[in-house]
């Protein structure tokens, strides 16, 4: 569930050529636009004012984007190109038949598993925009509870540790299937023993965590 009041609804679909046309994008890029999405919704503009604020910050909006997609293996470059070229905060839901993603870019582009409505969460919490934008972020870029427990790291922080925990994840799994595959019994063990190093560093980070 999206949890926004009601005041933030804006419901606008905004034309999908407003944004390939306008966009310093390759060709193949914007072929993309046209093959991988359906319609682009403006669905909620957090604000100061709507949000009853008191406190001002540096971000003055927050805007949640809709993209239906023509395909679940989208490029991720179409998000973000459109995030890069806005000088808004935007956070995505992206929608395939009746799966669901969210996505940020952050530096790079981060983007949750797909997952039914009923699963989908995301929710404001925060006394200015700035806050509540890191806290968005938080919800849709970070999985891990060892990170997400850091209350005293800043999001930058946490991104980054993030970011070598999925480093981790990916060359233990890139690791083990090479490891599975060589013939070769001195080669086969030089594998296991990074695998065990690989390992020993995620749980370092993680301490455990499943």
């Amino acid at each position: 569930m999206i949890d926004f009041p009601g005041n933030t609804l804006v419901k606008r679909r905004l034309p999908k050529e407003a944004f390939y046309k306008h966009l310093p994008l390759s060709a193949a890029l914007k072929s993309k636009f046209v093959s991988d999405v359906d319609c682009i919704i403006l669905e909620n503009s957090l604000t100061r004012k709507n949000l009853n604020l008191a406190k001002d910050s540096e971000i003055k909006e927050i805007m949640l984007l809709s993209i239906t997609l023509k395909k679940q293996n989208f490029d991720g470059k179409i998000v973000e190109a459109i995030a890069r070229q806005n000088p808004h905060q935007l956070i995505f839901l992206l929608i395939y038949g009746d799966e669901f993603q969210l996505a940020v870019c952050q530096g790079r582009l981060y983007r949750t598993d797909w997952m039914k409505e009923k699963d989908l969460s995301l929710t404001l919490s925060g006394n200015t925009l700035d806050e509540i934008w890191d806290n968005l972020v938080r919800q849709t870029a970070i999985s891990s509870k060892t990170v997400l427990s850091r209350e005293n790291q800043t999001i930058h922080e946490q991104l980054k540790m993030q970011d070598e925990i999925n480093r981790l994840h990916m060359v233990i799994q890139k690791t083990e299937k090479a490891a599975w595959k060589e013939q070769q019994p001195k080669k086969r063990f030089e594998l296991y023993t990074k695998l065990q190093e690989y390992k020993k560093q995620l749980e370092e980070i993680t301490h455990g965590e499943a």
